[in-house]
Formats: structure tokens, C-alpha cells, sequence
């Protein structure tokens, strides 16, 4: 058991726990959660000792092992098998011991025998698949691999270790789609004690047992997954808003009383006798929660499609084709999620989409008008780490007012503060804000986004999604959170194997092909030798259970239309709002009236073009459920 006691803890003058306490049981897989900046990596430095407690006690067995991922696996000769069968350091010592006592010899053959180290490289091996190495790159030298990937050999070697307490740290920040989905599955089924802080939803709801949720300096501990845990917490935070209206009404009927006879001799002491009920009344502090900053892309000039057309088009580098004889089609309507494992080619083909790479053979024509914003994880190393995000704006307009970047930079979630601020003090969130406003500048017909929810936490993911739902613009995401996915992406194309293929199914067929036959092994490799086999076959006859999961992808569509027409019906009537107020004609800005007049005319632009996106599925639906039927 796990157990933080009253735990009070100050960073640089800032308090970030306050007597905080929590049990985590025995055995439990625990979603850490939290915004950004709230201390969820401070808690787990804590934990390990790293720093000093102001007050209060964290009670961990003494027998535990803590295991973690603090930096990359060294970029040694030694393979990357290696590696992970020494991160198990007792199996290492004793697979090391070169003693010729008899005694000595039985017991460490009766320990390894314990521990199960005759399976060792099998289990290190199947790890290291899921993670992404196949047989062969489990054999090279660490040496050979960026920082990103010997991070993933970091985390193949703790998880092999098989520590008693496991503290993971936003783990698929560096992995893929398939890697993610891998994890999901190894610690949905991982026995010992583990501590994980991720902003990934579907992890949170599939590999936990319960949340830990850090807010307001204090810890609360949620025996649910994260969906359940948001139901309770919006159920809890409702129940001390409405006990806190109550109360301020029955002070104020009290008061009330006392200011109306206070001076009456006759009604004295009935005013006397309330104050001091008024005095053990105290009123409840109601809960007023900071909305997370949204996301805003300007809606793109309609183009005529198609916006982008390729004709057996090879793209690669150095003269070698990473994708080959590529025959796609883009419209100003799409939303296409790329699904592969990292190195098949989907940043690849984002960059010859975003004009950062042209093609070797074939044709890729797209619109003269076509304007492209690319948001790449590399783009937040790029930035002027000296300049202010107002500076990196101005670079781009020059002739703006002061005035209007710092608008542009609020729409962006960019107060004040921030966009005074050197990039090199902003968050790891703030810097992707910053790189998103930066490629919607120009409001442009297609937005790629590789990898853009990395250092955003859960609620900003929303905004993001939401955000993406309302724009007019084609989208071509690449990203390793299934929510995301599920929630922007209407098509699904498949790149492996030097090729691009549209996937039929939705992200739970792709969980399961990727999880593989054998379920508990998650083998990524093996699905992809699954999706390869499969991939180039004839789709046969569908039958009847093929047909229904037709069907229910048809309502997911219609299900998406009418959300992005909710979305949009509420802005318009929050703008609406804000024409209707009185309060915004005082001292007459007519700038701001004229943005939101010029944001309505935008809104409902967007809403006769998703109404005629919601007309169109719901025909294809109809038709197929009269097929069907």
C-alpha cells in the first residue's frame, strides 16, 4: 500500500501541495491526472526521495522496488536485448556470479528459478516488440537510435524489471499509435502497484483501476476509471455549488431579519440569538472552475475540389521511395486520420501534403489558392527561444497592430503574460499553442498536424477536438491518441508496407488488429504482419455482421455531423449573447462588434456547410439501413 499522509510541499515560493493525503491500494494500476502545472511530476519525485517534504509522510513498503523512466537508455554498443535483460539488476548479478561453491550454486539456481529467469529474454523480446523492435533491430547497438527511440528502450527495460512500484511519466508522449496501444494493454494487465500521469483518455479508461486527481494543492483519490471519475467529480462539484447557493440564501433571509429588527427593543434578543446562528453559519466556498483556453482556426476561402490530387506518385529521401505509387485524393471536406507504426512513412507523407517534400516520380497537383498549416513536434525546437510569442507573430506581420497579435495570440489560449514572455519560460503546452497559431495564420484549407496533443493536458485535447470540429478546412492528423482520432477523424488511411490504403473499420477494429491474435502479448509486429497480409486482398462478399458494422460507422458519421451542428448552433447563440448586450455598446467598441459580426457571418457559414454534411450521411444511412432491412 502506497500511502500519503497530510503531505505539504513548496516549489520556489510556490505551494503545490497542501496537506494533501491519499491510499493507493496494493496492486492498482492509477491514472494520475491533473492540469499542467498542478505538480504530478513533483508528486512522483517525491515519492522517489528526491526531495524533501515540507511536512507530512509518504508510507511506501519497505520491500518495494521502485522502477521508472528517467532518461533514454545510454547510446552504448551493447543491443538493445541486452540492455533490457540488465535492467533486471538481480537477475544480472546473479546470471554474473562465478562462484564454484556447491551451496552458493543451488541457491542462486533456486532464486532464478523464482524469478522466472529462464523466460527472461523471451519476455524482454516480446516487450520490445510492442514497443516497436522488431527481431532484428532488438539485435543493434543502442548507438544506432535517436533519443526518442532509446527513450521506448528505457521503458521496455523497467517495465521487463518488473518493479513493485511503477511511476510512469506521460509514457506515450514517445511512442506511436501501436506502441500506445500496446502499453494500454500490458499495464491493464500489470500486477504490481502502478502510478501513471498521462492526458491520454482512452488509457485512462481502459488500463486504470482508479484516478488520483490533483487540483487546488490537494490529492483525491477516484476507485473508477477516468470517464466515471469526470461523472463524480462534475456530480461533486454540482452538490457543493447548490449546498453553497442554499446556504448564502438562508444568510441572507437570517440577515435579513437582523438588519430589519436589530433596533427594535422587542426584537432584540431574536436579532441577537440569529447573529450568532449568522456566526456558526459559515458559507460554503463554492467551486468556480477555469475553463481551459480554446483553440481558434479562421475559416479558409471555399476551394473548388479537389484540393490535392497524387498519380502514382513516389515520395522517400536521398533517392530511396519510403511510399510508392500513391493514388490519393484530398477535399476541403476531409478529416483523415494517418494510422502505421513510426518509420512507415505517415510524417512522410504530411510533409509532401504540407509542401515540405516534393515528389521523386509521379504527379501531385493541388490547387494554386491551396493554403497549407503544418504543425510538426519538431516546430516547438524551432522557435526563437529569446523572442516573445507577440515577436514570432510580427515576424509573420510585420504591418499588424500590437493590438491585433495580442488578439490573435487570446484566441490562440495566449493571455497577456504569456505573450510578453520569452518562448524559452513558457510550458511545453504554451510553446504548442503558440506553434498552432502559427500555422493557422493564414487561414489555410488544410491543416496537418503531426503529433500536436503531446504536451497538452485532457481538457485542452477537448478544446483541440472541438476546435477541429468547427473548422471548414480539410484536416490530416497523425497522433497517438485514439480520442483525438475518434473524435476528428471521418476516414482512416493506412500507410505500411511503402504504401497508403484507406483502413475499413474504426479505431477499435485497429485496437484489435494491433493487439493481435494472442490477446495478453499485444505483439505489435505481428499485427502489422497481420495488416500486411490482409491488406492487399479483395474485400469479400460482406455478410451480414459486415454489413451491420457498416451501419454503425454510417451513424458515427451522422452522430459527428449533428455534434459539430451543436457545436456550431452554440457559439452562434454565445455570440448572439454578446451582440444582444447592452454592457458591449458602452463606450461603443466597434472593433469588437465588428469581429463578431464578421466570427458570425463565419459561424453560419460553417453551418450551412455542416448541414449539408449531415444531410449527405444521413442519406448514405438511410439507404443502408433499407438495404439491410
Amino acid at each position: 500500500m502506497l500511502a500519503i499522509r497530510n503531505l505539504s510541499f513548496t516549489l520556489a515560493g510556490r505551494s503545490l501541495l497542501s496537506n494533501a493525503s491519499a491510499t493507493i491500494p496494493t496492486g492498482k494500476t492509477v491514472g494520475v491526472v491533473g492540469r499542467n502545472g498542478a505538480g504530478k511530476t513533483t508528486l512522483f519525485r517525491l515519492i522517489r526521495g528526491e526531495l524533501q517534504l515540507d511536512s507530512g509522510e509518504i508510507e511506501i513498503p519497505k520491500s518495494f522496488r521502485i522502477g521508472g523512466v528517467e532518461q533514454e537508455a545510454p547510446a552504448t554498443q551493447d543491443s538493445l536485448l541486452d540492455i533490457v535483460l540488465a535492467a533486471d539488476e538481480e537477475r544480472a548479478a546473479l546470471m554474473a556470479d562465478q562462484t564454484t561453491d556447491a551451496h552458493r550454486i543451488a541457491e542462486i539456481q533456486m532464486r532464478l528459478q523464482d524469478i522466472d529467469a529462464h523466460s527472461a529474454e523471451a519476455r524482454a523480446s516480446s516487450i520490445l516488440a510492442g514497443l516497436g523492435f522488431d527481431t532484428a533491430a532488438q539485435q543493434r547497438p543502442a548507438s544506432e537510435y535517436s533519443g526518442g527511440w532509446r527513450m521506448r528502450v528505457a521503458l521496455a527495460g523497467v517495465l521487463f524489471s518488473r518493479p513493485d512500484l511503477l511511476l510512469l511519466d506521460e509514457p506515450t508522449n514517445y511512442l506511436d499509435l501501436e506502441g500506445a496501444v500496446w502499453l494500454e494493454n500490458f499495464l491493464a494487465t500489470y500486477p504490481a502497484t502502478t502510478l501513471v500521469i498521462s492526458h491520454d483518455r482512452d488509457l485512462l479508461n481502459r488500463a486504470v483501476d482508479g484516478i488520483l486527481h490533483l487540483e487546488n494543492r490537494e490529492l483525491t483519490y477516484y476507485n473508477v476509471k477516468y470517464d466515471k471519475f469526470e461523472e463524480e467529480r462534475r456530480a461533486k462539484i454540482d452538490q457543493i455549488n447548490s449546498a453553497s447557493r442554499k446556504r448564502d440564501n438562508e444568510r441572507a433571509h437570517i440577515q435579513s431579519f437582523v438588519d430589519r429588527f436589530r433596533a427594535k427593543a422587542s426584537k432584540a434578543r431574536q436579532a441577537q440569538a440569529r447573529l450568532k446562528m449568522l456566526e456558526r453559519m459559515q458559507p460554503i466556498a463554492s467551486i468556480l472552475e477555469t475553463g481551459v483556453a480554446g483553440f481558434n482556426f479562421p475559416t479558409p476561402e471555399a476551394l473548388a475540389p479537389p484540393l490535392m490530387v497524387m498519380e502514382h506518385a513516389f515520395i522517400g529521401y536521398d533517392g530511396k521511395p519510403v511510399l510508392r505509387d500513391l493514388n490519393l485524393r484530398i477535399d476541403q471536406d476531409d478529416r483523415i486520420a494517418l494510422l502505421g507504426a513510426n518509420g512507415q512513412g505517415k510524417s512522410t507523407l504530411s510533409k509532401l501534403i504540407a509542401g515540405r517534400l516534393k515528389t521523386m516520380e509521379g504527379s501531385f497537383r493541388h490547387s494554386g489558392k491551396m493554403k497549407v498549416g503544418y504543425f510538426a513536434q519538431h516546430q516547438l525546437d524551432e522557435l526563437t527561444m529569446g523572442d516573445t510569442p507577440i515577436q514570432h507573430i510580427q515576424a509573420r506581420r510585420p504591418t499588424e497592430t500590437p493590438a491585433k497579435i495580442r488578439s490573435r495570440l487570446a484566441q490562440a489560449g495566449i493571455g497577456e503574460a504569456i505573450a510578453a514572455s520569452e518562448v524559452s519560460r513558457l510550458s511545453g503546452g504554451q510553446k504548442a499553442r503558440l506553434c498552432m497559431a502559427l500555422c493557422a495564420l493564414d487561414a489555410p484549407h488544410v491543416l496537418v498536424l503531426d503529433e500536436p496533443t503531446n504536451h497538452l493536458d485532457i481538457e485542452s485535447r477537448e478544446a483541440l477536438a472541438q476546435a477541429l470540429a468547427a473548422y471548414e478546412g480539410a484536416v490530416i492528423l497523425v497522433s497517438h491518441d485514439p480520442h483525438l482520432v475518434e473524435s476528428v477523424a471521418d476516414r482512416l488511411w493506412l500507410v505500411q508496407g511503402g504504401s497508403v490504403a484507406e483502413f475499413d473499420g474504426d479505431m477499435d477494429d485497429y485496437r484489435k488488429l494491433l493487439l493481435g491474435k494472442k490477446g495478453g502479448g499485444g505483439r505489435a509486429a505481428e499485427a502489422r504482419n497481420e495488416t500486411r497480409e490482409s491488406a492487399p486482398k479483395a474485400a469479400p462478399k460482406k455478410t451480414f455482421v459486415d454489413a451491420r458494422k457498416a451501419v454503425e460507422r454510417l451513424r458515427a458519421d451522422v452522430e459527428k455531423c449533428e455534434a459539430r451542428l451543436a457545436t456550431l448552433e452554440e457559439m452562434r447563440v454565445k455570440i448572439d449573447l454578446r451582440l444582444a448586450d447592452p454592457a458591449l455598446y458602452d463606450g461603443f467598441d466597434g472593433t469588437m462588434v465588428e469581429k463578431l459580426q464578421v466570427k458570425r457571418r463565419e459561424v453560419m457559414q460553417g453551418l450551412n456547410r455542416a448541414e449539408a454534411l449531415w444531410l449527405a450521411a444521413q442519406d448514405r444511412l438511410d439507404q443502408a439501413e433499407s438495404v439491410g432491412a
